[in-house]
């Protein structure tokens, strides 16, 4: 666990689901806190951040019922598509621009998975009103019937919170998503205007004394309760280490909005490249810096593991749908 990223340490909020009756429609979750990019390989168990990252995560997740020989055989009919220019090797460049596109499908269908859900007039935009109404319409109609304090508390603090991140994402002030908009809405940490909220949900999150800071010991919070009390894990006692030295630029033992940007979204940072070369360099039996598609298959349970399923799917897909 030593090393840990930012992915570990931005723990996904409580889904708040909204109990929706009638005419109010069916219940929709609301936003979790933004989850950055630049994320370590610790920061999931086995190899389910290498399956996220090369399947995609909708994928990975159904990739569950294959036996090892079917699992092997699609995933051979992925590497042929990934070597585009069919030299039987796939390259470090190649396998960034699999993960990118991967990646990208994964957001946009994520959007049109859920976009009828909130253009509750079918007008292909999704207004502001459209979306508190869809999310949070039956607490409004029916606070009576959310007396656990816990729930009320985070209903009151999400919506001001979800209202600032739709007018952040609404690029034309029109208080009405576009497609676009809304991708900017559900997945900031892609889109570069959108970096200033990530910042500061993630921020408001681990920040518990509100002073507009994360000190160490909120840091550690964030990731790890020490509910029985005793000796903190190896890897926290790293992690203290790893704030002391990489997160805390300033050392004045806190972090502000700069070094929160630093340490989440950090310029030089690209995950889809890291991503790739950490495949190769575990795959790569001959170190020439490719991969056969032998070397692969040698090593197809970090790419996808005992989790292969129906990805049968995306193999009939246009390839510049990827």
């Amino acid at each position: 666990m030593a090393g840990g990223g930012a992915l570990r340490a931005l723990p996904a909020l409580l889904l708040l689901l909204v109990l929706a009756a009638g005419a109010l429609g069916k219940p929709t979750a609301r936003q979790e806190r933004a989850r950055a990019g630049a994320a370590q390989h610790e920061d999931r168990p086995g190899f389910q951040y290498d399956h996220e990252a090369f399947l995609g995560k909708e994928e990975a997740r159904s990739f569950d019922q294959l036996s090892p020989e079917e699992s092997r055989e699609r995933l051979g009919k992925i590497v042929d598509r990934i070597d585009d220019d069919k030299d039987g090797y796939i390259t470090t460049e190649e396998l960034k621009t699999w993960i990118k596109r991967v990646q990208k499908r994964y957001i946009y269908e994520n959007v049109a998975k859920v976009w009828k859900d909130y253009d509750l007039n079918k007008d292909d935009k999704i207004a502001w009103e459209e979306y508190k109404q869809a999310t949070y319409g039956y607490y409004l109609e029916n606070p009576e019937e959310f007396q656990d304090a816990t729930d009320q508390h985070s209903f009151k603090k999400m919506l001001p919170r979800d209202e600032r991140r739709f007018k952040a994402a609404d690029l034309d002030g029109d208080l009405a998503a576009t497609r676009e908009e809304f991708t900017a809405f559900l997945h900031p940490e892609e889109f570069e205007h959108m970096k200033n909220i990530v910042v500061l949900e993630t921020l408001e999150d681990i920040d518990k004394n509100e002073d507009g800071f994360v000190d160490q010991d909120e840091y550690i919070a964030d990731m790890f309760a020490n509910e029985e009390g005793g000796p903190e894990p190896d890897w926290v006692i790293t992690e203290r280490e790893q704030f002391s030295d990489f997160r805390d630029l300033n050392k004045d033992g806190k972090m502000d909005k700069d070094e929160i940007q630093h340490w989440i979204l950090p310029q030089d940072y690209d995950h889809a490249l890291a991503e790739a070369r950490h495949l190769v360099y575990e795959s790569d039996i001959d170190k020439d810096q490719k991969l056969t598609k032998e070397e692969v298959l040698d090593n197809w349970n970090m790419f996808v593991g005992s989790q292969a399923t129906n990805y049968g799917e995306d193999l009939t897909r246009n390839h510049d749908e990827l």
